[in-house]
């Protein structure tokens, strides 16, 4: 098992470090992309080390695909590689979280069509527009999608990346 966070700058703190750090307490490795390697700075300030830079990442060598909000996703959009990648694992399977306007990832990966999703309420007209079926619910889990609306829905959140990935995280 192996998980990939997609962030730039101005991510979420709390939507990258409550599943990064939860991920690592489970022993799993945790790739961090980002535009370039380096470090970048939370919304709130914290640092975030960027190990990866989004044109060197393949979905066959993660397992698992998370997207924190913050304004991070609308810098990550924009990069071809971040969407291929997101697209592939959708179509594989592999299980892909969004939370807050991390949804913003899915909607340009073009991969919402006929699921159920949740979001940040700024752009829940964004992902019915993709068409996605907009629920407002803590947490939302389709198939191998799981996306939520908030940081306050982060133990929801974990909850269910946790049992999607149950053989690997306890």
């Amino acid at each position: 098992m192996k998980a990939l966070i997609l962030v730039a700058g101005g991510v979420e703190d709390m939507e990258f470090y409550y599943p990064f750090y939860r991920l690592k307490e489970a022993g799993i490795p945790v790739d961090v992309a980002g535009p370039e390697k380096g470090k970048v700075h939370g919304k709130h300030g914290y640092p975030v080390d960027i190990n990866e830079s989004l044109s060197s990442i393949h979905a066959d060598d993660y397992d698992l695909l998370i997207l924190p909000g913050g304004k991070s996703p609308e810098t990550v959009r924009l990069y071809s590689r971040a969407l291929e990648v997101t697209r592939q694992m959708m179509e594989a399977g592999k299980c892909v979280a969004a939370i807050c306007h991390g949804g913003q990832v899915l909607v340009s990966a073009d991969v919402l069509k006929g699921r159920r999703a949740t979001c940040y309420k700024a752009i829940r007209d964004d992902l019915k527009a993709a068409g996605a079926t907009y629920v407002d619910e803590e947490v939302v889990v389709d198939g191998n999608l799981i996306t939520s609306r908030v940081p306050d829905d982060l133990p929801a959140f974990f909850r269910e990346i946790n049992n999607m990935c149950a053989a690997h995280i306890s």
